[in-house]
């Protein structure tokens, strides 16, 4: 007999819908096979389908029995198909009536007691099931939260086979699970970190405020210790809060990662990743044999972190420059070619020197000229050249240490950088961008309007300072961003001050 059960796979982060088909005959000796590209854990399932049906007290049929995973020429993954064909071998034995499962899409795992075990990506076959018009999707009940955020499809969370069984057969009341999305949104974007929290480093916090104000990716450098890392982490916490699409879309990322919590449905505060120096440009940027999202699109809508910035491989870092410039990833592979999403800011941090500790007055640097040299050239031009910010950290004074006063909270913080990001938005509402930090040329010439003594002023620091034309456009940039936090229409001499102040580098001065 011949029965049919809708299932889904994840490739990227998009989902694709496979039908499950499964043939059973008693002609013949007992043999079980599954066609349609599986892999070794789909082509698994055969033995934890037979136990789990056996211990819940349901037959394994003794037949030869042909699973097809379709469309054919797609590559199947994972554990989640193990409910599916259980339900398609219990339909094609008669025990469910066909008619009963042709709306469902039922994806899940099963252990060898028939209960049923969370899966990877969830969420966008949720996404994808609303978009078929699908009655409604059955999976395991850990992942219900997290499907349930898609609104207009009924979701189902089961945990163990014999519930599905029943559910379908019309025995259960189980009703859809329901998840106010208003009230998770709220809940789960709230922030442990707060730039109270930090002692001192009035210029950096202010330097960083530019930063969110205009998404300008920074260089931070100073000695260890400095509080490189505490700053970077509460960036997040200034950045204006994540809308529900932008959620959806970093939601749909993590869950096909697999990070999202048991019961986690949504993670609405903004991601903050920070990769050990030693990973791969792989594991950065994604890939593999059968693609993963990397680093870069984990933290897609928040903030990438990379700690002793030239203490990473080189390869690794030249990774980088598609996501910063395009926003997206493409990773090619023999079985798939997919897209992440990676449009992130870089937040990187660097000692002055291999011991840390030049231009530090309570410590005596052992470093060379050429040791200094040597160990910053090792981030590359092409990198340099999207990062607006440098920002020195110096060690902070015990006096500040010791001191109970607190300084201004993220949230206060915050809501000057989402009025300046509003302005942005109305500028750049024709352009395809969103910020300050993404202008181009053409953006810059038409955005960027000097006073006199601001151009007067800027004419002055590129020949004194020696200034590069590539610190010359950041600069323009970074000024244009500091306007906006003071609600100026044009660029004045006082914000390109400013924003001089932020080329280290450039500057010569560490």
């Amino acid at each position: 007999m011949l029965s049919k059960v809708l299932s889904a796979c994840v490739i990227g982060i998009e989902a694709y819908l496979i039908e499950v088909e499964v043939d059973i005959t008693s002609r013949g000796l007992p043999h079980f096979s599954i066609v349609g590209l599986p892999d070794i854990a789909v082509k698994e399932s055969k033995d934890r389908v037979k136990a789990a049906l056996k211990n819940v007290g349901l037959s394994f049929p003794l037949k030869q029995i042909t699973i097809n995973l379709a469309p054919a020429d797609l590559k199947k993954e994972g554990s989640s198909f193990d409910l599916p064909i259980a339900i398609a071998i219990i339909s094609a034995e008669g025990i469910l009536p066909s008619n009963e499962i042709d709306d469902y899409v039922i994806v899940g795992e099963l252990s060898l007691d028939g209960r049923i075990k969370p899966i990877r990506g969830s969420l966008p076959i949720a996404l994808e099931a609303k978009r078929l018009i699908k009655k409604g999707i059955i999976l395991p009940k850990d992942n219900a939260p997290e499907a349930a955020i898609v609104e207009g499809i009924d979701v189902y969370g089961f945990e163990s086979l014999p519930e599905v069984v029943e559910f379908l057969k019309g025995n259960s009341n189980k009703e859809p699970f329901y998840i106010d999305i208003k009230s998770v949104m709220s809940e789960c974007s709230i922030y442990e970190d707060d730039f109270s929290e930090v002692k001192g480093q009035e210029h950096v916090k202010r330097a960083l405020e530019v930063a969110a104000a205009g998404s300008h990716n920074v260089l931070m450098i100073g000695p260890p210790g400095s509080g490189k890392t505490m700053l970077s982490k509460r960036i997040p916490t200034i950045l204006p809060p994540m809308t529900f699409e932008e959620a959806l879309e970093t939601t749909k990322i993590h869950s096909v990662a697999g990070l999202l919590k048991n019961g986690q449905a949504l993670l609405a505060t903004r991601p903050f990743r920070s990769p050990h120096h030693t990973i791969s440009d792989v594991a950065l940027i994604g890939g593999g044999q059968l693609p993963r999202p990397g680093e870069v699109s984990l933290a897609h809508h928040g903030v990438l972190f990379l700690d002793e910035l030239p203490e990473f491989k080189r390869s690794v870092l030249e990774v980088l420059r598609q996501p910063l410039e395009n926003g997206v990833v493409t990773v090619s592979r023999a079985v798939a070619t997919v897209v992440y999403p990676a449009q992130f800011m870089l937040i990187s941090a660097m000692n002055p020197c291999p011991c840390g500790f030049y231009s530090d007055s309570r410590h005596q640097c052992t470093c060379t000229p050429s040791m200094i040299t040597r160990y910053r050239s090792k981030i590359s031009g092409p990198l340099m050249d999207r990062i607006d910010i440098h920002i020195e950290v110096p060690a902070v004074p015990f006096r500040e240490l010791s001191n109970e006063h607190s300084g201004e909270r993220s949230e206060t913080i915050r809501e000057r950088v989402i009025e300046a990001r509003d302005i942005q938005l109305k500028r750049f509402k024709e352009d395809r961008i969103f910020a300050n930090g993404q202008m181009k040329t053409k953006h810059i010439k038409k955005y960027c309007k000097l006073t006199e003594d601001a151009h007067k002023l800027l004419d002055t620091a590129m020949q004194r300072l020696a200034l590069s034309a590539r610190a010359y456009s950041r600069i323009l940039k970074v000024s244009r961003t500091i306007a906006d936090l003071d609600n100026a229409q044009d660029i004045k001499g006082y914000h390109i001050a400013e924003a001089i102040q932020y080329r280290t580098l450039d500057r010569g001065q560490m």
